[in-house]
């Protein structure tokens, strides 16, 4: 009776990955062997020509290109998160709640909203080139805005909250005890934040890193609103294979290669992090 039960609270989530993961990637896959043929039908006999057009060299440019803009945000998204989730983990006291609800505030508008609200920003009459001139910080506006910088900055902004959650997650549920314990065999505040505290938020530093690597990487809205031609990463290639060529055999073999890349860079970071951990 029991194994039924323990089968049943499983069910649901396998037939849910069935319908909507393992399936679909099965018909992404069957469509990127069979390309496109001159005259936009489909051909009939299966082949890897999608997949040498995808790892051709402009491609790779794009994909090398995801993965810095990806691996800066990851970064930036831990440098700034890393102390806000620590402040609000130890000093928030009674408003933890209320500030836990500003991190994930920009969550209530559309992220194509908030990202469309950096132009007015970053543009060059825009809010920010105003305040420098008013403050004579600089005496032409500033080019932000379809720069490899805009790109970061939004992703940034974008993902700020998935990085800074695990982490708070991973620091509230310290035992405070041991840092107390490190002051007292005479640990100076500095000392007692990177041997103790730190490496116990190690497994919400991961955790706030993948989580945050994974969705900058296939990313386009950031580089389509904030960025040129020059900024595109690979989900802008994927967006116009599939709604600008309707070439979708092209666009899934692409589906399939940044797919690849995202598990390659996963298992690459746990491994490096679990023997840095150990």
């Amino acid at each position: 009776m029991k194994r039924y039960l323990v089968w049943g609270l499983v069910l649901p989530f396998v037939l849910w990955n069935l319908t909507f993961v393992i399936v679909p990637l099965f018909i992404v896959l069957y469509q990127s062997l069979y390309p496109m043929g001159p005259d936009y039908t489909v051909t009939t006999q299966a082949s890897l020509a999608n997949f040498r057009v995808a790892f051709s060299q402009a491609n790779l440019e794009v994909m090398g290109r995801s993965a810095i803009y990806a691996g800066a945000t990851t970064i930036a998204c831990m440098l700034l998160g890393y102390p806000l989730a620590y402040y609000i983990a130890v000093y928030g006291g009674r408003m933890r709640s209320q500030l836990l609800i500003l991190v994930v505030l920009p969550f209530w508008t559309s992220y194509l909203v908030r990202t469309f609200s950096w132009i007015t920003l970053l543009q060059t009459e825009g809010v920010i080139n105003r305040v420098l001139q008013a403050l004579h910080l600089i005496t032409e506006p500033l080019q932000m805005l379809n720069t490899h910088f805009s790109v970061i900055l939004g992703l940034t902004y974008g993902f700020l909250p998935f990085a800074t959650l695990p982490i708070y997650v991973s620091l509230e549920n310290q035992d405070r005890s041991l840092v107390e314990a490190a002051h007292d065999l005479g640990a100076t505040p500095s000392q007692a934040f990177w041997k103790v505290v730190f490496p116990l938020s190690l497994p919400g530093v991961i955790s706030g890193s993948l989580i945050t690597f994974v969705p900058a990487m296939g990313d386009f809205v950031s580089a389509d609103i904030l960025g040129s031609p020059r900024t595109q990463m690979i989900g802008n290639l994927i967006q116009q294979q599939f709604l600008a060529l309707f070439d979708w055999p092209m666009g899934s073999a692409l589906s399939l290669v940044l797919m690849l890349l995202m598990v390659t860079s996963m298992a690459l970071y746990v491994m490096l992090a679990g023997d840095r951990h150990a």
